[in-house]
């Protein structure tokens, strides 16, 4: 209880300060204990902000998984799981904080919790995507790869979006979700039906294309 106690301080105030501005004290004191009782739980200032992360990349990668039932539609799962997504960014700002900016830019090992949990979230999405890809097709084995891509677009274009919403005042989750969801589903939906958006022949180098 305690520790969860200067969790949620430390996560407030990492999401809110940064991670090299945010200090011990400062913790300890919204956490209402004693600084060397949070030395004594958490070791160090490194501990107690990977501990954050771990903590909160968990609870976002359960909430989205949480938030999808597998017997329903293709196009309401992957609507479930980006409102999953856009409602737990938007309830918890600073963990979100903590997990796309904080997190990112100050190297390892903090920077491979929050890869270990993106890459968990992209397979989630990718078996999401899959799964209807093949159910379109009517081909059981289509592989995997042939939506990863996609997947990892789609949860990029999330990760930027929510860190938008969270800073634009009046987004609601359902608003983040639906602009998503009306970006990449038509696109998905062609592409299960097998209509392909074709690049341009490339043109000769040296006639106005430069050059790789």
């Amino acid at each position: 209880m305690r520790e969860q106690q200067m969790l949620d301080a430390a996560v407030r105030t990492f999401g809110r300060r940064g991670y090299m501005a945010a200090s011990m004290d400062e913790i300890a004191e919204l956490a209402g204990v004693s600084k060397p009782l949070v030395y004594l739980y958490l070791n160090s200032k490194e501990d107690l902000f990977t501990a954050c992360i771990r903590r909160e990349a968990d609870a976002l990668t359960r909430a989205v998984r949480a938030g999808v039932r597998p017997d329903l539609p293709a196009d309401r799962r992957l609507w479930d799981g980006l409102l999953a997504f856009f409602a737990h960014t938007g309830e918890h700002p600073d963990a979100w904080s903590v997990l796309h900016l904080q997190a990112r830019t100050h190297g390892e090992p903090f920077a491979a919790e929050v890869a270990a949990m993106r890459t968990e979230i992209v397979a989630f999405v990718t078996g999401l995507v899959v799964v209807a890809a093949r159910e379109a097709h009517s081909d059981p084995d289509l592989p995997e790869d042939e939506v990863a891509g996609l997947a990892e677009a789609l949860v990029g274009a999330a990760e930027s979006l929510a860190a938008w919403a969270n800073a634009t005042p009046g987004v609601t989750a359902r608003q983040a979700a639906a602009t998503l969801m009306n970006f990449a589903w038509a696109g998905l939906g062609d592409l299960m039906r097998g209509n392909r958006w074709t690049p341009p022949p490339e043109a000769p180098q040296g006639r106005g294309e430069p050059r790789a």
